[in-house]
């Protein structure tokens, strides 16, 4: 197959194109045309990708636990998931909390810059904070109730209740097995041939990935330079050591924890993973959304990787969920980035703080975008750092939530692989671009 025919430089050239077309569109006064007539093709395929993301969990996941035969299986399976899902969060934090006090970029930011900042994103900070004040004002155990859901359609209505429907499948697939087998089989059936319908759907979607992604990219530029690139570049290189400080921090820890992560539960190498899964990897960068990508991730997971179905239906949907490596990474760069901006030295027992906060923080964080922002709210409250110094960081928020996105992404698909390994369903996988 020539390369330029393989999804994966197709994305890659989308994105490229996309960027092109962002930078012409604010220096040619073309932002209005590219929103009303190219920003719709990458929310449609968005959309898209949202619209079969419930279907398949809940029909993979029932068909893998029906394939068990064993509840004991399933149990011990999810034990090791969450078990290596908070680990890797939790080295995670620790990671972006080396490389920002190593860095130190909140004490390079200049106090004119720094006033202008906080000045341009004041109001996008309260709309913030009132979110988060929501989410504190639950109880300790709030996020382990809304798993049942009272009502089956209504947990099916939005991809945030992903968990819910989890809980659903998995409740679903262990009545089917208990009961009489002459009884179940019709309806295994036809979860698993809705299941092939759904990838099936997923191939088609795919077709249009590379105009999505340059539409979404396109998207991503006008909305962050507006009618004026300059103070776009002004505004990156006033923050250009606090990126430097979270993408070395992503960059190290999908690098160094994968690997040590496959080094220890799987005999796969980080290289074949990568090259298997990086479809989903561009995806997950270009929509900014764990959740949109995951049918994508499911995908390329099972037929690229060869982890068995069983397995991925359970491990990648929660993962979507609770399982925010890049995001955690963040928030702890964020946090010690804005008290050094204003001038407040954290101590080690702030910085531990930190390092609970946010893992905890991150278990509620849903896989759309922006959801970031709001934990970070959570975790500032935590070791009193002014709220409002959030407004230093969202000028680049977005680019770099396209780049922790990929990371979260990864990290879900490098657990489901170490998962497989240990319960011996990891086949060869045959990485078809």
């Amino acid at each position: 197959m020539p390369w330029y025919k393989k999804l994966h430089w197709q994305i890659i050239i989308g994105l490229v194109l996309g960027l092109i077309w962002g930078l012409v569109s604010t220096q040619a006064g073309l932002n209005r045309f590219t929103s009303d007539f190219i920003r719709p093709f990458g929310t449609i395929f968005v959309n898209l990708l949202q619209l079969i993301a419930i279907p398949l969990v809940l029909a993979s996941l029932v068909v893998g636990v029906t394939k068990l035969n064993d509840i004991t299986k399933l149990s011990r399976m999810g034990g090791k998931t969450i078990g290596i899902y908070l680990v890797t969060t939790m080295i995670a934090i620790t990671i972006g909390l080396i490389s920002v006090n190593l860095i130190k970029p909140g004490n390079a930011l200049p106090e004119e810059t720094r006033m202008e900042l906080l000045e341009s994103y004041q109001d996008n900070v309260t709309d913030r904070q009132a979110a988060a004040e929501q989410t504190m004002q639950r109880g300790p155990l709030e996020p382990i109730v809304n798993i049942v859901p009272q009502n089956v359609i209504s947990s099916m209505s939005s991809n945030a209740n992903m968990l819910q429907v989890v809980f659903i499948a998995i409740l679903l697939g262990i009545a089917l097995v208990q009961i009489d087998p002459g009884k179940s089989a019709q309806l295994v059936s036809f979860f698993d041939a809705f299941n092939d319908v759904i990838i099936k759907i997923v191939d088609y979607i795919m077709l249009m990935a590379p105009i999505g992604v340059f539409a979404l990219l396109a998207a991503v530029i006008i909305d962050l330079a507006g009618d004026d690139l300059g103070r776009a570049f002004e505004l990156l290189r006033a923050l250009g050591w606090y990126s430097i400080a979270v993408l070395l921090g992503l960059l190290v820890h999908m690098h160094l924890v994968y690997f040590m992560l496959f080094k220890i539960f799987s005999t796969m190498k980080l290289r074949n993973f990568l090259r298997g899964i990086r479809p989903a990897i561009l995806l997950g960068f270009s929509t900014s959304s764990s959740a949109a990508t995951l049918p994508v991730t499911m995908e390329r997971v099972e037929k690229n990787l060869g982890v068995e179905e069983e397995v991925s239906s359970f491990v990648l949907p929660v993962g979507a969920t609770i399982n925010m490596d890049g995001t955690s990474l963040y928030q702890a760069v964020a946090a010690v980035f804005i008290a050094q901006a204003v001038g407040m030295d954290l101590s080690i027992a702030q910085q531990l703080t930190i390092v609970l906060t946010a893992t905890l923080a991150s278990i509620g964080a849903a896989g759309v975008p922006g959801a970031g922002i709001i934990m970070l709210v959570i975790v500032l409250n935590a070791v009193q750092v002014p709220v409002e110094g959030i407004a230093l960081i969202l000028g680049v928020d977005r680019i770099l939530d396209m780049c922790r996105t990929a990371v979260n992404i990864t990290g879900d698909a490098a657990v489901a692989v170490a998962v497989a390994s240990t319960e011996g369903k990891l086949a060869d996988g045959r990485f078809d671009d």
